[in-house]
């Protein structure tokens, strides 16, 4: 089974057998020539099988009754491939050979050479000429050398013993004699018999070419595929899975989320080499730089030796230290490649106390490393950095919001390092990135951006638990009156609590469920307001697309087609999509794709065995009735188009605030940082847990919705604070972990990738919504112009019907014409 990007790439292929099916056409004479010199010289002469081999078999055994004389053709071979067992029987040959007879009436010899080279067993798992390329040689059949295509045709005698992995010597004899035949029979000349024979064997062990580097995303699709089709069809009959993963923006989610964990270890400082080979002491001498007394130091070779033991993990590789100068440091990778490491790649290491503490930044490279050091380095901007494996962990998934296609999807550092996949496994405390969904229910319940709130701190006291609860903003700054858009931008944790009371608990808790959130997640008390429950990150990312698409909820998806190995498609995912405007009609009618029956299938329809999963017992049947006529699915829409933009468009000030500078009014929201997209349809929220165990930031455009998580696998421990580090300046500013500081880089790492060359799409307000102009400080109406006004948009029957400073006056519409009938025009606009 391959499994591939949605725009080709490959991602992964599981299963015992290797194998790349290619067409006749596509495999070099010369390689076929070289099989029929070993295998069947006259293969497209016989009728099957070969009579003259027969005679010569028959006359060895009743000789010696010595059975390993040969004398199969290829056919028989291909008929004991695929039904019958290698064990040398004389009733197994019979059998053999009726069969070439049959195979040969219903195949042509082109359809019967192509299936043998697809389908022989080659050794080292691989199965077909495709395959052994890419496994001993790395390369495909059309990059192989003469000598190359000898080893491969010499390997169906004894794919075990001959192949050139396992015994160099035995592939070479084997080979020889390979070469031996095509000259023998006139394929290849005399000199380049000569040159093939002298060539050294160079094989070595190929993994699979993988292109997109997703293994999580791989483990996803192998189990989905396992629950849908079987272990036997999902590893066995060569599926090809398309999914809907883009495989620029895969990459650039990957490089995100290691990058920001780097940048956070970086921040917290070195927590020391990995091992210290031979001990070093610094010494201190009349010249301007001190130098190392070292105690038995390795020499080279004993180096090599032990990196030569060492794995690398992801980007970091490891290395010895062998010099050390004030600046620079000078160290030995595996292979014997000798680095640099220059100040700028050395000066953040300042040692590692806790996780809330760090030593003051070092001044030489001497107070970091010393010889005999076995460290990690990274290549970052072309130069060598120190670094080492991180303890945090992340996770980042982004989906298509208007049918739920996972785009882009990181579990975790590295697969490697641990298979948990914290994107759809991890159920963490989600912080503040609750706050849109409650403040969502608050507009559903008589609330509006314009409603003003008191933020200022809540004591209430818990008969219960004989103390006081006191949630505090944080930082604990509070405004005291405040509209409801700017208390979301800033995240004011005592509005969002007072949101809760205003719509109640059982209120609240229904609304949320809406976003598919289960209600076993929600805790039934105030702390929801505050971020208590927690879900995956694909979970939170779901309910985020809810705002971005109008108010549909999608179900997310990872596989988008299933192919047979010959094309057919087996499984066609159809979305249900979110759109305001389709309707439940079928698709344009068109004619069920016949596909021929090709010759692998006429083979198993010979002994009536046909390939698993395709039989009328299997479940997978329910899955081949997608390919044909599919209606248009609508997702199920659970907030109003309305109240989806008003949210939308409230987390747009998180990014770019609101108030005037110039006036002393201005502010931020808490992901300003994001301004520097310098895109203004993006809307974002950011989420920190208490004791900074969580770290959250979610976010979307019109087109695609992100969360992205940081913290540490074990939910006790605090990410902790970074204290003001000298080397690093601005770029390692002092202050505690929290969403806008550990998770919104990431996020914007990200999409400033994604989004490079895109052009923002702004989303009109929906039908319904009306633009009043209001106070800032009141939330009422107004008819100034100034710095001290803006436009809100409200659903009709709930804008204000007073304006600042002045007695009540009314506004009415005309429910016909849905047009205002009383305040001038410049002060209000309809939907």
């Amino acid at each position: 089974m391959q499994v591939f990007t949605a725009d080709g790439e490959l991602i992964s292929q599981f299963g015992e057998k290797r194998r790349i099916p290619l067409k006749l056409e596509e495999m070099p004479p010369l390689l076929i020539q070289a099989f029929l010199a070993v295998e069947d010289t006259r293969f497209y002469e016989h009728p099957g099988i070969d009579i003259i081999g027969i005679f010569r078999a028959m006359t060895v055994v009743a000789s010696s009754g010595d059975f390993s004389q040969g004398a199969s053709t290829i056919t028989q071979q291909l008929a004991r491939n695929f039904f019958l067992t290698r064990e040398k029987k004389i009733s197994r040959k019979i059998k053999e050979i009726f069969l070439a007879i049959h195979i040969e009436q219903l195949l042509s010899k082109d359809q019967i050479l192509e299936l043998y080279l697809n389908k022989i067993e080659l050794g080292q798992r691989s199965f077909g000429v495709g395959a052994a390329a890419q496994v001993y040689f790395g390369k495909t059949v059309n990059e192989l050398s003469v000598d190359e295509m000898a080893i491969i045709a010499g390997l169906p005698k004894a794919p075990s013993a001959l192949n050139p992995i396992r015994s160099a010597s035995n592939a070479r004899a084997r080979r020889n004699v390979v070469l031996g035949r095509m000259l023998d029979i006139g394929v290849i000349d005399r000199a380049t018999y000569q040159q093939a024979i002298l060539a050294p064997i160079t094989s070595k062990l190929h993994g699979v070419q993988i292109k997109a580097s997703a293994p999580y995303i791989a483990e996803m699709v192998r189990q989905e595929v396992v629950n849908q089709f079987g272990e036997e069809t999902a590893y066995s009959v060569g599926l090809r899975v398309y999914t809907t993963i883009n495989s620029k923006q895969q990459a650039a989610a990957k490089l995100a989320l290691q990058q920001n964990l780097y940048d956070y270890d970086e921040r917290h400082g070195y927590r020391g080499p990995v091992a210290q080979l031979w001990q070093s002491k610094l010494v201190e001498t009349d010249s301007a730089e001190p130098s190392f007394n070292q105690i038995e130091p390795f020499e080279r070779d004993a180096i090599l030796d032990y990196l030569n033991k060492q794995t690398s993990l992801e980007d970091l590789h490891p290395a010895v230290v062998t010099k050390v100068n004030a600046e620079q440091v000078t160290a030995i990778l595996a292979g014997g490649q000798e680095i640099e490491l220059n100040w700028d790649g050395l000066k953040w290491a300042r040692h590692f106390i806790s996780d809330e503490r760090q030593s003051v930044a070092p001044k030489t490279a001497y107070a970091i490393l010393s010889p005999g050091m076995h460290v990690l380095v990274r290549q970052q901007n072309q130069a060598w950095r120190l670094s080492q494996e991180p303890e945090a962990s992340s996770a980042i998934v982004a989906i298509d919001p208007h049918n739920g296609a996972i785009r882009s999807l990181v579990g975790g550092y590295s697969f490697s390092q641990s298979q948990f996949n914290r994107a759809t496994q991890a159920k963490r405390q989600v912080g503040s990135n609750i706050k849109p969904f409650v403040y969502s229910a608050a507009l559903e319940h008589g609330y509006t951006l314009a409603s003003i709130m008191n933020d200022a701190p809540i004591h209430q006291w818990d008969d219960n638990a004989g103390i006081a609860w006191r949630p505090k903003n944080s930082p604990a700054v509070y405004d005291g009156p405040i509209r409801i858009r700017e208390a979301l931008a800033k995240s004011k944790n005592v509005v969002s609590i007072r949101l809760l009371r205003g719509v109640g608990i059982d209120n609240m808790i229904n609304h949320l469920q809406r976003f598919g959130f289960a209600a076993t997640d929600l805790p039934r008390n105030e702390t929801l307001a505050l971020g208590s429950a927690s879900f995956t990150p694909l979970e939170l990312v779901t309910g985020y697309a809810v705002f971005a698409n109008g108010g549909y909820l999608v179900t997310p998806y990872i596989i988008e087609q299933v192919l047979s190995e010959d094309g057919k498609v087996l499984l066609q995912h159809n979305p249900a999509i979110a759109c305001q405007d389709c309707v439940n009609t079928p698709e344009p009618e068109s004619e069920p794709i016949q596909q021929p029956i090709d010759a692998e299938a006429q083979l198993d329809l010979l002994l009536n065995n046909p390939l698993p999963g395709v039989n009328s017992d299997n479940a997978v049947d329910s899955q081949l009735s997608v390919v044909g006529e599919q209606k248009t699915k609508l997702a199920p829409q659970v907030i109003s188009e309305q109240n989806s933009f008003l949210i939308a468009d409230a987390l747009t000030s998180s990014v770019w605030g609101g108030g005037s500078w110039n006036h002393g009014t201005g502010w931020n929201g808490t992901a300003w940082r994001l301004q520097s997209l310098k895109r203004r349809d993006v809307s974002a929220k950011t989420g920190t847990t208490n004791d900074y165990k969580d770290t959250w930031f979610s976010g979307f455009t019109p087109d695609l919705a992100v969360t992205v998580w940081v913290g540490f696998d074990d939910a006790n421990r605090s990410l902790g604070r970074a204290q003001w580090h000298a080397n690093m300046g601005q770029q390692q500013s002092a202050g505690s972990e929290s969403g806008a500081r550990t998770a919104l880089p990431a996020w914007l790492h990200y999409m400033q990738t994604t989004l490079k060359g895109l052009p923002a799409k702004h989303v009109s307000p929906p039908v319904g919504l009306a633009s009043v102009r209001i106070d800032l400080q009141s939330g009422l109406l107004s008819r100034r112009t100034d710095h001290t006004s803006a436009f809100e948009y409200f659903k009709p029957g709930s804008e204000p019907t007073q304006y600042a400073g002045s007695d009540v006056q009314q506004i009415s519409f005309d429910k016909a014409s849905d047009k205002k009938t009383e305040t001038p025009a410049e002060e209000i606009e309809l939907f």
